[in-house]
Order: C-alpha cells, then structure tokens, then sequence
C-alpha cells in the first residue's frame, strides 16, 4: 500500500507502466464533473470508476481484495477513511474471489486506519485488503483501476 500527495505521484510510475495513464488522467480531468459510473482511459488496461456513496463507518467497511487490477484511490469530496491489512494476514473469507467481478471479501478487521483527504491518493496491490468507505457522510471519490500483469 502506498499513501501520498497526488503531486508526487510521477515517483510511483516505475511500479507498473500502466500507472502513469492512470496518474495523467487524475491531473488531467475534471474530476468534480464527471458522472458516476465506469470511464475508460486505455480499455479494460486502465479505468476509473466514479461514485458518490455514503460512508459506511468502520464498524460497516468490510475488507476487500483484486487479483486482476490494483486501484489507485482519491477522495474527492467528504470524510473518507479506508482501512488495510496485508492479504496474508486475512484468514477467515467473506465471500470467495469472484473472477467476472475481480474481488474476494474477509471478515478479518483491518490493522490499521487511515482518513483520505483530498489532494492524496492510496495505491493498494493485490496482496493489499483494503476497507474503503469507512467515512462518514456523503463521499465522492475516484477509483483508478489499473491491471496489475503489468507490472
């Protein structure tokens, strides 16, 4: 996992080629106005997923882990606060990997949390489970999907 200023992201670039697209589409578009949903920015290699949510509160955030892609999340707008622990650690399984859907759920509470704010951004790897929306309130936030067999 990797938590940073979106101004030094071109210092993580090295770590996967397809994370620079990625990383030029977070500077590059208006990110306040796209719509919720799924935009692409090199096919199913790189793309964003938008949404507005509701925090869920810790208690609510379940831990959540992808094979296929690792994701590049920023906050937008509101209170997020995500949670993490190493993959190797997640022992007791939620829901098993779902291929189509790319993620697998624990029930395992995560070892450290961690508030997002805007101008940040959180890599996590698929060795990574991650507990987002774990804030409270309305959140807006971006994700980056980014196929990890690029590496």
């Amino acid at each position: 996992m990797i938590l940073d200023q979106l101004a030094q992201a071109a210092r993580y670039t090295a770590l996967n080629p397809l994370l620079k697209s990625g990383f030029e589409f977070l500077a590059n578009a208006d990110l306040a106005s796209l719509p919720p949903g799924r935009h692409e920015i090199d096919g199913s290699r790189v793309f964003a997923l938008v949404g507005h949510d509701t925090g869920r509160g810790q208690s609510g955030a379940r831990l959540e882990v992808h094979r296929r892609y690792l994701d590049i999340q920023v906050s937008l707008d509101g209170r997020e606060r995500i949670g993490w622990r190493p993959l190797a650690e997640c022992h007791a399984v939620a829901e098993p990997y779902d291929t189509e859907r790319d993620i697998a759920f624990f029930a395992d509470q995560p070892a450290a949390w961690f508030p997002l704010e805007q101008g940040q951004f959180a890599i996590f790897f698929p060795d990574d489970a991650h507990a987002p929306l774990a804030g409270s309130g309305p959140l807006h936030k971006v994700v980056i999907k980014v196929e990890a067999a690029a590496s």
